[in-house]
């Protein structure tokens, strides 16, 4: 006679089904989440690819609905940390106006991989990923010039290719703008010593100043410090879903998201404390050939906005304008990507009407 189940068998077998049935879902509501973004708009491009640049291969996603509309070139901050796993829900939104190229620097997010950990960073060969990228765009895209907007270290990096090549670009939008770096972390210490009040606050300050340089513990002080006195990026959280937005981003795969968690960062790391990255500094260099334009939080200490503010005033270009987001941290791209979307198109309405009087 054969033994029936028992009670527990008959619950695991249930479990089992019903575990394989919500994991089936899942990947059933996620397929089609991406195939959903993965759609091209009509008279427009989605793209992404890999571009082999000074001996890596990048990884770049073109997206816009019309394109007839100037390119736009995000670079993101870090350096060393990609956005791209949840970018593209706030870049779209400038799709309209833009478009909109996302590039994943060298030897992070997508363009990772273990053999470029040999490759020391150096300015001048940052400095060629981003001419080299821009000149492949110029060409692919049929652009004689094209925009840039920086975020964090995205903005002093996108200052100096300006500057170096002011024949490429139409303009430059720099958010959460830094200077230089040294400047902004003096600036940072001056500030998290007024907030400290109590007995966690001042350990975590007596943690950021003894560090012998930008380690690994400077930034977790550093950050602990935002964090408890709600100025860290994301004090407001975001204004769309980023769990959904990983769900659904059509250009990662559990691969890509795997190897994404496993990167190695120790190169970037080197390079934020090196003489390297210290000459991408700002200091002493406002000359602009291109409109200037900046869009800052006036909460915003991780990059200090009031810092990014005189540079703004010393500046000479052929057109400047500031953008102050109140109550505003860091992570404006995030928390408020739809005040910074109308910022933005306000900014592609002055280019246009200056290019088409």
């Amino acid at each position: 006679m054969k033994k029936r189940p028992s009670i527990i068998q008959r619950i695991l077998k249930w479990l089992a089904i019903v575990l394989f049935a919500l994991v089936a879902l899942f990947f059933f509501v996620r397929f089609v989440g991406q195939r959903i973004n993965a759609v091209t708009p009509k008279g427009g491009i989605n793209e992404e690819m890999y571009v082999d640049i000074n001996g890596s291969r990048q990884w770049i996603n073109i997206y816009g609905k019309n394109l007839d509309n100037p390119v736009l070139l995000y670079l993101h901050g870090g350096p060393g940390y990609a956005s791209s796993p949840i970018s593209f829900a706030f870049t779209r939104k400038w799709a309209d106006v833009y478009t909109v190229v996302t590039w994943d620097q060298r030897n992070c997010g997508k363009s990772y991989s273990e053999d470029q950990n040999s490759t020391t960073l150096t300015y001048d060969l940052m400095m060629s990923d981003g001419e080299k990228l821009t000149k492949f765009l110029r060409e692919y895209l049929d652009k004689d010039k094209i925009t840039l907007l920086g975020h964090s270290w995205g903005t002093i990096y996108g200052c100096n290719l300006v500057l170096a090549h002011p024949e490429y670009y139409e303009c430059y939008i720099g958010t959460g703008q830094v200077v230089d770096f040294d400047k902004n972390e003096e600036a940072f210490m001056g500030v998290a010593g007024t907030w400290v009040a109590d007995e966690e606050g001042k350990n975590l300050y007596q943690t950021l100043t003894s560090q012998p340089g930008y380690n690994k513990e400077y930034y977790a002080a550093r950050q602990a410090l935002m964090k408890k006195y709600g100025y860290d990026m994301m004090a407001e959280g975001a204004d769309y879903n980023l769990v959904a937005t990983r769900i659904f981003n059509p250009y990662y795969s559990l691969g890509d998201y795997y190897r994404f968690l496993k990167a190695d960062s120790s190169v970037y790391d080197d390079f934020i404390d090196s003489d390297e990255f210290r000459k991408f500094s700002l200091l002493g260099r406002t000359e602009y050939q291109v409109p200037y334009y900046n869009i800052n939080g006036d909460k915003d200490y991780q990059t200090n906005w009031l810092i990014a503010r005189e540079y703004f005033d010393d500046i000479s270009a052929p057109h400047k304008e500031l953008f102050i987001m109140k109550d505003m941290t860091h992570g404006l791209l995030e928390s408020r990507s739809g005040e910074f979307s109308e910022i933005l198109h306000q900014i592609a309405r002055k280019e246009a009407k200056s290019h088409n009087p």
